[in-house]
């Protein structure tokens, strides 16, 4: 039984990965699409704030369907979570969230939210890493 589920989930996964870099190849397209169009509307090559905006937004989700494939990658070879990686896709997706968003419309106590947000995951991603360079390197001496 163990054995079946094993293959499932395998199964699983790779559907997942295949459709993950069909949403990337279709994400890349439109963001080509949305610069291209763009650039070549009147004024021709300027852009305004607001497409700068989506341009942005839109080439921040194309990295973190890449950051999420990466880490389906590592969990199908070895099969565990990197928490690394979870925590780049997340900071990765609040900072598209920052970019994309209006301050104007946003209720009280949203941005401290948000800066609360990023600094957990910030705080996260550094213990992460010292704790595995620490793991790497169990000599504090030999640091220099």
């Amino acid at each position: 039984m163990i054995a079946y589920l094993e293959k499932f989930e395998r199964i699983v996964t790779h559907a997942l990965l295949v459709m993950m870099a069909g949403v990337v190849v279709l994400s890349t397209i439109e963001l080509a699409w949305l610069l291209s169009k763009d650039v070549l509307s009147p004024p021709l090559f300027l852009l305004g704030h607001d497409e700068l905006l989506e341009l942005f937004g839109q080439f921040l989700l194309v990295l973190i369907g890449i950051e999420l494939m990466h880490t389906m990658k590592i969990y199908i070879e070895h099969r565990l979570i990197y928490l690394e990686a979870m925590l780049t896709v997340a900071l990765t997706a609040v900072t598209r969230k920052i970019v994309v968003l209006d301050t104007n419309e946003l209720p009280e106590g949203t941005l401290l939210g948000i800066a609360t947000m990023v600094f957990a995951l910030t705080l996260g991603y550094y213990l992460v890493r010292r704790s595995r360079r620490e793991k790497d390197d169990p000599d504090p001496e030999s640091r220099g």
